[in-house]
């Protein structure tokens, strides 16, 4: 048997649990572990030391050292490096090798309440990223699209693969501590302005339901807008926030919830609508990036966030749900994404570059 192909499989960003791409380098690295034996391919995963216990004993773990952002290892047994991620703190310039580069958005440079110069000194760091690599891989067509109109490909080989859904059929959702007793509409996700939670309460403005929104907080004075909002709306007690949760209580949400509503302004993927599509639940996006594409005609659209106009929406696309029995629908739309398709591709593009 010809000598396997390694590949550093850069999965730095599960510094960051609880994250959208804390679970994709998890989830891509589990399924590419199982099929990695059937390709003559090993997988090193180059990850903090404290969550190498997230994989089975007996994966090779190349645990980040702190002086790595100053010298890059070399890594000469390493065939191929992934990187996974456009922010990753460890892009390896100096490897002599080929290099996969998955960008999941251009969220940085979108943000505007960054300056211009900080904006404009990310997408050259990512042009130097770009130029380096061997083979781009982005998540959704809209991505792809967006980082084109910006960054230079040179004529680079990219390839487009969808995230696949964090669940199975094994997990078991418990019970978490802010469970409602009453209906609920259910959102996730970082709490901040790109979100666009804030526009939520006024769904709640005419029913008993409450509205759950799941997520750390990383810009605190959004998370005052959103209840002050609330209050605007007289649904100040209506409204929960869990702050960070566990797998398994993000899963007793979307099990429970009567709803998934979720109105973000900037996302590459979009993976919360998909979890949500899983469990087979009415699902109400935006009009935004890539959530359309990825929802396909399995959700419901907020055309724009005036309340009135998301209150009819709302009540609408929950008529239809029921009457027009679209579970089965939606979950045959999540059913789309999953994890080991996405391992194949990568490891097609493994070998290709062998």
């Amino acid at each position: 048997m010809n000598k396997p192909t390694t590949i550093l499989f850069d999965a730095e960003r599960m510094k960051y649990p609880n994250t959208g791409l804390f679970y994709f380098c998890k989830q891509l690295a589990e399924s590419l572990l199982q099929k990695a034996i059937q390709t003559n391919t090993q997988l090193q995963l180059f990850l903090p030391a404290n969550q190498a216990h997230h994989f089975e004993a007996g994966t090779t773990i190349l645990p980040i050292q702190l002086w790595y952002k100053f010298q890059m290892p070399i890594f000469k047994q390493v065939d191929i490096w992934h990187t996974t991620s456009q922010d990753s703190a460890y892009f390896p310039f100096q490897f002599k090798k080929p290099i996969v580069f998955t960008i999941h958005d251009l969220n940085y440079y979108h943000d505007e309440r960054k300056s211009m110069t900080k904006r404009n000194n990310w997408l050259k760091q990512l042009q130097k990223k770009v130029d380096a690599s061997s083979h781009i891989v982005f998540i959704s067509e809209y991505t792809a699209k967006d980082v084109q109109a910006h960054i230079d490909l040179k004529g680079k080989p990219f390839s487009i693969i969808y995230n696949g859904c964090n669940f199975n059929e094994t997990s078991l959702p418990t019970i978490p501590l802010h469970a409602p007793k009453e209906p609920f509409i259910f959102s996730i996700g970082t709490i901040a302005l790109k979100k666009n939670f804030h526009v939520l309460p006024a769904l709640i403005a005419n029913n008993q339901m409450k509205l759950v929104i799941a997520g750390i907080t990383q810009q605190p004075a959004y998370l005052e807008q959103i209840m002050a909002e609330a209050k605007r709306c007289g649904v100040a007690d209506q409204l929960i926030f869990t702050g960070a949760i566990s797998e398994n209580d993000k899963q007793w949400y979307y099990a429970n919830c009567a709803a998934f509503v979720f109105p973000s302004l900037s996302e590459g993927f979009g993976l919360p609508l998909v979890e949500a599509m899983h469990f087979g639940k009415p699902v109400f996006i935006s009009n935004a990036t890539s959530l359309p594409e990825i929802a396909g005609d399995a959700a419901y659209i907020f055309p724009d966030f005036d309340p009135q106009h998301m209150q009819a929406v709302f009540e609408a696309g929950m008529k239809d749900f029921i009457i027009n029995n679209r579970a089965e629908k939606v979950m045959a739309r999540a059913a789309l994404f999953n994890w080991n398709e996405a391992a194949e591709a990568y490891l097609n593009i493994y070998q290709q570059l062998a």
